[in-house]
């Protein structure tokens, strides 16, 4: 949900939206994405690993399968716990302040939230030290970095607005989103499209 319409502020556009983490799955869905990329990675590398230590036999490809079903069951289980916890914290809201201008949008985790997220992160580091795991302790600390993105228009090379969700996910360098409700959705969805280059793919979903 928008919270009040876009202002003009000197030569910018502003705007806040609270998005429900519970009704709107667009999060819950990019997460679910780069995980499944981390587990269908994880398993390639152990599926070659067990091929050329055992050969191509019904064996080897019986564990793979094995070993991918317990992946994916734990991730799931973990990506459906961990999302539900973060979502309590957060109080059921995701709250992000937008910036536009001519040359780019920024998007930046309000000053709430963003606190909330480093209390998370530095609980995480401080289980992650005492597990002796990096990779916790990484986690951690992006976690509790406050959440700032800044697309430049000249770089994005994809765009896909999706007005029944109230998001416009945006290609440059990653994927990034930008979300807006109503007739400030079509003037957001509007200015970007006519400031990325002629090239970027632009698609809309229904």
């Amino acid at each position: 949900m928008q919270k009040g319409p876009i202002t003009v502020s000197g030569a910018k556009y502003r705007w806040t939206y609270e998005m429900s983490l519970f009704k709107n799955p667009t999060i819950f869905v990019t997460t679910a994405k780069a995980i499944g990329l981390t587990v269908a990675i994880t398993v390639f590398i152990i599926g070659l690993i067990s091929l050329f230590a055992d050969g191509f036999s019904a064996d080897s490809f019986r564990f793979i399968g094995q070993v991918a079903l317990l992946l994916c069951g734990i991730f799931a289980v973990l990506l459906v716990l961990g999302y539900l916890l973060y979502a309590a914290i957060m109080g059921g809201a995701y709250i992000v302040d937008f910036t536009m201008d001519e040359k780019t949008v920024v998007c930046d985790q309000s000053a709430k939230q963003a606190k909330k997220a480093e209390n998370i992160g530095f609980a995480a580091m401080i289980m992650g030290l005492l597990a002796h795991s990096r990779g916790a302790v990484s986690a951690g600390y992006a976690a509790g970095s406050r959440m700032t993105t800044t697309v430049e228009f000249s770089r994005v090379k994809k765009v896909v607005a999706d007005k029944k969700h109230s998001v416009i996910k945006i290609r440059s360098i990653g994927w990034d989103q930008v979300y807006a409700d109503g007739e400030d959705f079509d003037f957001a969805a509007g200015w970007i499209r006519s400031h990325i280059p002629e090239g970027a793919e632009w698609s809309v979903k229904s």
